[in-house]
C-alpha cells in the first residue's frame, strides 16, 4: 500500500501544472509533463493521468529525427536536381533525405556532415587560362593565366608558343588565347621577287614598243617624190646637195 502511494504520488508531482519536465517528457498547453514520442512519430494526443501520449507515425514525405512533443512532422527536404543534387538517400518516417551533388557541381551549403542543400555549377576556365584545382564536389574549379611564351584556346591546359623554322618568317605574334603563325620563306620572298621581274619584263617591253613606234613615225613624215628619193626641201635631200 505504501509502495503504490510513493509511485503515485511521484506521477502526480511530475504531472502538477508549473513543475519542469524531464529532458524525455515534454510540457503540455495546460502545464502537463507527458512522455515524448519516439523518432517518426508525433503527438496524436497528450497523456492524461490514466493514459501515456499517444503518437502517430509520419507518412506522406514527411520525417522526425528526435524523440518529441510536436504535432507535426517535418516535410522532406526536395534534392533539385536542376541546381546539381540527386537523392543520395531517401527520406524516411525517422530521417530526412540526403542530397549529394552530380558530376560537374560543388556543394555551397552543407546540411549535415554527409548532405548538401545547395549547389553550384564548376567554374570553366576560359581562354586564355588553363585549371590549376581542378573542382570536386566540395571545392570550386580554380583557374590560372597561362604564362608568358604560352597559350590556352579551351581554358584547360596552356600551350607553348610554335617557334619558326630558319625557313620560316613569323607573321603574327602569339599572345595568351592564340599561337604564333608561321609561313614558309620561300612563299613569302618569291613571290614579290617574281613580280617585280615581270613588272620589269613589262616595262621594258613596252619601252621597246614605244620606241620602235617613234622611229616609225618619223620615218613616215619625210616627203618622198614619185621615185622614192627624199624630196629637195627635205633634211635628207639638204644633206645630200651639199655633199655634191
Amino acid at each position: 500500500m505504501f509502495l503504490t502511494l510513493t509511485v503515485f504520488g511521484f506521477v502526480a508531482m511530475f504531472m502538477t501544472p508549473g513543475l519542469c519536465c524531464s529532458p524525455k517528457e515534454y510540457q503540455t498547453r495546460d502545464g502537463q509533463c507527458c512522455p515524448m514520442c519516439h523518432e517518426g512519430t508525433v503527438v496524436r494526443k497528450d497523456c492524461t493521468r490514466q493514459t501515456g501520449t499517444r503518437c502517430s507515425p509520419c507518412v506522406n514525405g514527411t520525417f522526425m529525427n528526435r524523440p518529441n512533443g510536436l504535432n507535426k512532422c517535418n516535410p522532406c527536404t526536395p534534392c533539385d536536381q536542376g541546381n546539381g543534387l540527386f537523392a543520395k538517400q531517401g527520406c524516411t518516417a525517422a530521417t530526412d533525405t540526403v542530397c549529394h551533388v552530380v558530376n560537374g557541381y560543388f556543394c555551397k551549403a552543407l546540411m549535415d556532415e554527409s548532405g548538401c542543400s545547395s549547389a553550384e555549377k564548376h567554374t570553366q576556365c576560359g581562354p586564355g587560362h588553363r585549371i590549376k584545382a581542378p573542382g570536386t564536389s566540395r571545392t570550386d574549379t580554380v583557374c590560372e593565366s597561362c604564362p608568358s611564351g604560352y597559350f590556352s584556346l579551351d581554358g584547360v591546359n596552356c600551350t607553348v608558343w610554335t617557334l619558326c623554322s630558319q625557313t620560316q618568317i613569323k607573321t603574327k605574334e602569339g599572345n595568351m588565347t592564340s599561337d604564333v603563325v608561321c609561313v614558309a620563306a620561300s612563299r613569302h620572298h618569291y613571290f614579290p621577287i617574281a613580280a617585280l621581274i615581270l613588272f620589269t619584263l613589262t616595262v621594258a617591253g613596252l619601252g621597246i614598243k614605244g620606241i620602235k613606234g617613234g622611229l616609225s613615225s618619223i620615218k613616215n613624215e619625210i616627203p618622198r617624190t614619185s621615185d622614192g628619193m627624199a624630196s629637195s626641201g627635205s633634211p635628207e635631200s639638204k644633206d645630200r646637195g651639199h655633199l655634191g
